[in-house]
């Protein structure tokens, strides 16, 4: 077979045996991770179809009050949610600091690329054989004896296999003095992950259309967020804005609880798709963990149908 990641078109393949094929070999395969993706459907002549849906990507979204400025206590809770979910799931999305709140504090709490929340992770996604995404902080070396170490507000993506890239917020949130603690990032980060470019976000991203224009040709655009309740109606508003002029699947994960700042979050996680329809969302203030397939032939379907991002403008981006 060939590899589906080198494929410029999603495509699904069909295997075609007999109507002999032995029930308990369907429901050994059924249960199986490797074949987590197989079903089998009955044709008008009476054969049976194994459609290996290599255009879907199973995603979990968790909604979730934080534990202030307590990493221990957060992975802790994290662990017994991503535990809780019961059937395979190929991406789990936690919100932006997910292991301290939206904290202006990096100096007491910052950790490093080999510390614990990073082990962390990659254990658990060699366990549940599954990525894991989401934000945190983290401190790096000066770059000389005279400097002080710089701190990032940064995304994780964390791979099955244990490899990590990593997103560091571009826009960073002045009206929290977000810019004067935290070094902002200058790059755009695509993940090409089972046949998918996904592009992930973190929060005040979302107000920037320039910076996530689709010019990558990608499938899933994903915001992690502490966003609060007072703008919650701009959330809601700008992720189903970003899903329609890109074209793509876009992502929303949003804390719910009280930060010890007094600033309250009541979720709105939400998932649309590439026409800005909502697919699945969340229940305000509750603690969620919501799970859907993307289909991408779906999306590339809609993309040949209307064509519209054949029409989008050319332009040059100086950070």
């Amino acid at each position: 077979m060939s590899n589906p990641e080198t494929s410029g078109v999603s495509r699904i393949r069909i295997l075609t045996i007999q109507l002999v094929l032995d029930t308990i070999f369907l429901s050994k395969n059924h249960s199986n991770r490797h074949f987590g993706k197989y079903f089998n459907a009955k044709c008008t002549t009476g054969v049976h179809s194994l459609f290996i849906m290599e255009n879907l990507l199973k995603v979990a979204i968790i909604q979730t009050d934080l534990v202030w400025e307590n990493a221990e206590q957060n992975r802790i809770s994290f662990s017994k949610k991503i535990n809780a979910i019961s059937s395979p799931v190929d991406l789990i999305v936690l919100p932006e600091m997910f292991t301290t709140g939206f904290s202006m504090n990096p100096t007491e709490i910052a950790e490093t690329m080999d510390g614990k929340t990073i082990l962390w992770l990659i254990a658990l996604a060699k366990e549940k054989n599954t990525a894991i995404t989401g934000s945190l902080i983290i401190k790096e070396p000066p770059n000389d004896e005279t400097s002080d170490p710089n701190y990032y507000n940064r995304l994780v993506f964390v791979f099955p296999t244990g490899k990590i890239e990593t997103y560091d917020k571009r826009h960073t949130f002045t009206l929290a003095d977000e810019d004067k603690v935290y070094t902002a990032g200058n790059k755009k980060l695509i993940i090409d992950y089972k046949g998918w470019k996904i592009c992930p976000l973190i929060c005040y991203d979302l107000r920037f259309p320039v910076w996530a224009r689709n010019t990558e040709n990608y499938n899933l655009l994903i915001y992690v967020a502490n966003w609060p309740k007072p703008r919650i109606n701009a959330w809601n508003a700008l992720l189903k804005a970003r899903a329609i002029e890109n074209m793509c699947y876009c992502i929303g994960v949003n804390r719910i609880g009280l930060d010890n700042n007094g600033y309250e979050y009541t979720g709105s996680s939400t998932i649309y798709d590439s026409l800005g329809k909502k697919i699945t969302t969340t229940e305000p203030n509750k603690v969620s963990i919501k799970i859907i397939a993307l289909n991408k032939e779906e999306l590339l379907k809609t993309r040949k149908k209307f064509q519209f991002l054949d029409d989008k403008d050319d332009f040059t981006l100086n950070i």
